[in-house]
């Protein structure tokens, strides 16, 4: 089976510890849901899975294969929080470079269709988001790493990236971490939350109030 895991991660910013000996593992044809509250060390993860940085101890291992920096498996790809695509190129040369494997599934999605030809300095924001989420769920990586993809989108487009998920989820694994916590439960096969430097299980709604990540009643 392929699969990617990653652990003992141990990372500080300064003095302060964020991470201590957290594992996370994620199989081809499963969404992983990533909760936890700001600060907590999700992003941080994302990126030492990634090789954007280095922590201060960590195992990964993709499909067999042990790496310093996930990246250079040629087999992951990463969505930060951040814009990365360069507004200078058009929305065909960033398939070309990205979903070479995939264009083909991709430019039959209207939004792509649309702005094929425009580069990302003539998209609004909530486009250029749109866009670079779907880029890497349709990448050639056979893992993906989405960091808080649903929050800077309407519900629609939220909806529709959920959609796009499950249908690339037989051939892909994902790693999903986002502060809107209700559509991660949906898209999610498992939940890990991170709290207090450690990575726990979830199996229900009540282990989120039981670990402090959601209020223990509701409204």
């Amino acid at each position: 089976m392929s699969t990617i895991f990653i652990d003992s991660t141990t990372h500080y910013y300064k003095e302060k510890e964020v991470l201590s000996g957290v594992y996370l593992a994620c199989n081809v044809g499963e969404v992983v849901g990533l909760l936890g509250r700001n600060g907590c060390g999700k992003s941080t993860l994302l990126k030492a899975i990634f090789g954007s940085i280095t922590p201060h101890f960590k195992y990964l291992n993709i499909n067999g294969k042990k790496y310093d920096k996930g990246y250079l498996s040629k087999n992951l790809s990463y969505l930060p929080q951040d814009r990365f695509i360069p507004d200078q190129i058009n929305l065909g040369e960033a398939i070309d470079l990205f979903c070479h494997n995939y264009q083909n599934r991709l430019k039959e999605i209207p939004l792509i269709t649309k702005h094929l030809e425009n580069k990302f300095y003539n998209l609004s924001g909530g486009e250029c988001r749109f866009i670079e989420c779907l880029l890497m769920i349709y990448s050639n990586a056979q893992f993906v790493l989405l960091d808080e993809p649903f929050s800077q989108l309407s519900p629609i487009w939220v909806e529709e990236l959920k959609i796009h998920i499950q249908t690339l989820k037989g051939e892909k694994g994902f790693i999903i971490t986002d502060h809107l916590y209700r559509s991660i439960l949906d898209i999610s096969d498992r939940i890990v939350l991170i709290h207090n430097r450690r990575n726990y299980t979830i199996n229900s709604e009540d282990d989120l109030i039981l670990h402090g990540y959601l209020p223990g009643f509701t409204v």
